[in-house]
């Protein structure tokens, strides 16, 4: 992959998950540091879903690629909130 290949590989990825953590209320807690990975972490979760339907997953910078890893990164944000929900313990 060559060095245009990673940096769209980070602005897909930071805008997915961007975008993501504002549908789920995750904003507030995450940098852009951590969009960014859950935008690419969400793109290989999404596009191995829609491989699951026969179709093709993230293939480049393009509109498909973004809503598969938006999909993706919406996804591991609802998982990560259930999971980090049962941990929180209530403070009087």
């Amino acid at each position: 992959m060559d060095a245009m290949g990673i940096i769209g590989w980070i602005i897909l990825g930071g805008l997915a998950g961007w975008i993501a953590s504002k549908f789920t209320g995750n904003d507030a807690k995450m940098g852009v540091g951590m969009n960014i990975v859950v935008g690419i972490v969400g793109a290989f979760i999404g596009g191995w879903i829609v491989n699951l339907f026969g179709k093709m997953g993230v293939s480049g910078f393009n509109i498909w690629s973004f809503l598969v890893a938006l999909i993706g990164a919406i996804i591991l944000l609802i998982i990560v909130n259930a999971v980090m929900g049962k941990k929180h313990t209530h403070n009087a």
